[in-house]
């Protein structure tokens, strides 16, 4: 019964449905007829036209399509007795697929927005912009103005105004934007080959003109203005100083400007061509669209060719100023120091690091300390037996437990981050009374050595600061030298380490040594990965305005021991005793020869400014 009542109520509402959808009799309703549709062409309205024209290059092959473009339009506005021409904007030599230094473009619209045009006309999609969001964007900016604004893309026959335009807009320009694309790809192949086969670009540079094949040839006036640069900086100028004593000189730059900017001469200095070498890809460009400019850090393959042409400085002298550019950026004056490395003693091998000099590089470090052990032969070991005397424990299998898995005091650690290195105060109190130390660097043992500073060392870094108490740790800065240990270390830059060190005694001398195989991390719990490191502790750091959580970690490997074997751990030991005892703290240190051998020194470079003053007709030095 209940069934029949709501199918009846269903029944009931339809029928009320169709009755309201039958509708009244056209003789009670009156219809007021919309404005007609403007029909873009069979109208006799006034408009306001403007005409964009654009060629994608600067090249003067393309003038005569730039000045077409200009002249056909111009005629076909004339030809429209309603329309009344405004201006023709037109972008020489600016590629279509982004806004990016087409100003006449930007101010077309910014005069549309301002109602001073009605009307848009241009070749093609393509001319108008080859990035589908800015084309669809702004032909939809427009549109939307009171009254709207109208594009008419002369070559596919369209006008945005229609209302059935925008789907064959979207279409048309996709096709352009994927042509732009297939282009840029095409480009960066075709580049890529010529690389490949050492053919390269040799765009207009300073002190080089191109002979009939376009290859680079000295230009002998203006090499000198290359050289001044070069032996000025060596000497020991700035490249403003320099700068400014090219302008009061008047020497020309490749465009012919008399006003030069330290930027200008620090983009001489950089340039790799100068001695006669070329690096191709130092930049590329990741986005077809934006065509914005990335520095090439190893994603995109690169070319380097040595010798490619003559040289207008020698190879040591530019690498010489590179060093002296790294070095510049911690504030550090003065020419580049020698790489000093411990010939004899205890410490043979070891390289004193210079806490202010950025310039050396990890294989330096490597070849300084090889040096001077050019005479020691290994000699292959036997297997290590071990006899175990009757009634003492047999501790053979046994392993002797890390230090670093115990927490106990007295330990002496090291703890350094990319740009800092701190001591314990543990550290500080086994070298006493010491407020300057040197450190020195075994890339081979992978050793960290901490001695005592000698009196006027030029390596001397501050520890330590007395205090009521004794010395206290103080924080050593080292951003300019730490980058490089890390890398001598192949460390990870991202994260901190911690070693615990062990005191020596030589010569009655004490020393801290730290294996930089047996560090630890240090971790920021959000960035800590179990497939890199193992955890040991969790510790608590007070920040600035808030506790952040730091995981003290171990290197995977360490899980699957707890440490040397006892009797292995005790031979290393009495070894190492051994030869502190035998041997003296007291070196001979001895200067490294980089390749930087034959570099001009500050008195040759300061002859060599002499001689190129006089040359060029000036009497006074810099």
């Amino acid at each position: 019964m209940a069934e029949n009542e709501k199918n009846q109520s269903i029944d009931l509402t339809k029928q009320r449905i169709r009755e309201r959808y039958k509708g009244v009799s056209e003789d009670v309703l009156d219809v007021i007829p919309a404005t007609p549709q403007e029909d873009f062409y069979k109208s006799e309205v006034h408009k306001r036209v403007a005409v964009y024209a654009r060629v994608s290059t600067d090249d003067p092959n393309q003038t005569s399509s730039y000045e077409l473009q200009k002249n056909h339009y111009e005629d076909l506005v004339n030809r429209r007795d309603n329309w009344e021409l405004v201006d023709i904007y037109a972008d020489e030599g600016i590629s279509g697929t982004s806004l990016q230094h087409r100003d006449n473009f930007v101010r077309m619209i910014d005069d549309c927005r301002a109602g001073k045009i009605d009307l848009i006309v241009t070749k093609s999609v393509s001319r108008f912009a080859r990035n589908i969001i800015d084309c669809i964007g702004y032909v939809r900016q427009l549109k939307a103005e009171n009254p709207p604004i109208g594009v008419y893309f002369e070559t596919e026959n369209i006008f945005t105004l229609d209302e059935n335009s925008e789907m064959a807009l979207s279409f048309i320009a996709t096709l352009a934007q994927e042509e732009s694309h297939s282009k840029s790809e095409i480009m960066n192949a075709s580049i890529e080959m010529r690389f490949k086969r050492g053919i390269f670009l040799t765009p207009t540079l300073l002190g080089y003109d191109h002979d009939e094949n376009g290859n680079l040839v000295i230009n002998e006036d203006e090499a000198k203005t290359v050289r001044l640069i070069f032996f000025s900086y060596l000497y020991g100028y700035t490249t403003q100083q320099i700068a400014d004593a090219l302008t009061d000189l008047e020497r020309l730059t490749k465009r012919g400007n008399v006003f030069w900017s330290a930027a200008s001469v620090l983009q001489i200095l950089t340039n790799e061509r100068y001695c006669g070498d070329v690096l191709a890809r130092k930049t590329f460009t990741p986005n077809y669209l934006n065509h914005k400019s990335k520095k090439n850090n190893h994603e995109r393959n690169q070319y380097r060719q040595k010798g490619h042409h003559d040289a207008i400085i020698t190879r040591e002298d530019y690498f010489a100023v590179q060093k002296l550019i790294r070095n510049a950026k911690y504030r550090n004056k003065g020419y580049f120091p020698e790489m000093q490395v411990v010939k004899t003693g205890y410490l043979k091998g070891y390289v004193v690091v210079h806490p202010k000099w950025a310039g050396f590089s990890e294989n330096e470090y490597y070849e300084a300390s090889s040096s001077v052990l050019s005479d020691v032969s290994k000699i292959p070991s036997k297997p290590f037996e071990v006899q175990v005397a009757k009634g003492k424990f047999d501790l053979r299998g046994y392993e002797v437990v890390r230090s670093q898995f115990l927490s106990r005091t007295g330990q002496i650690t090291l703890s350094i981050s990319l740009s800092k290195i701190l001591f314990n105060r543990v550290a500080v109190m086994k070298i006493p009374e010491t407020q300057k130390i040197e450190i020195l660097v075994h890339p081979g043992k992978r050793i960290i050595a901490i001695r005592k500073a000698t009196a006027n060392s030029r390596f001397a870094l501050e520890w330590s600061k007395a205090m009521e108490r004794g010395n206290s740790p103080k924080i050593i800065c080292g951003s300019a030298f730490i980058p490089t240990l890390y890398k001598v270390f192949s460390w990870n830059q991202s994260v901190q380490y911690k070693i615990i060190g062990k005191l020596r005694k030589c010569g009655g001398e004490s020393i801290l040594l730290f294996n930089a195989s047996d560090a630890l991390v240090s971790i920021e719990k959000d960035n800590f990965k179990t497939n890199e490191y193992s955890s040991t502790k969790i510790e608590t750091t007070n920040g600035h305005r808030k506790r952040s959580k730091r995981i003290v970690a171990f290197p995977k490997e360490w899980a699957d021991s707890f440490g040397d074997e006892y009797y292995e751990s005790q031979a290393k030991e009495e070894l190492e005793n051994a030869e502190c005892q035998d041997g003296l703290l007291a070196d001979e240190q001895v200067a490294f020869a980089t390749d930087e051998g034959n570099v001009t020194s500050p008195a040759q470079a300061a002859n060599e400014i002499k001689g190129i003053l006089k040359d060029i007709g000036v009497s006074d030095e810099l």
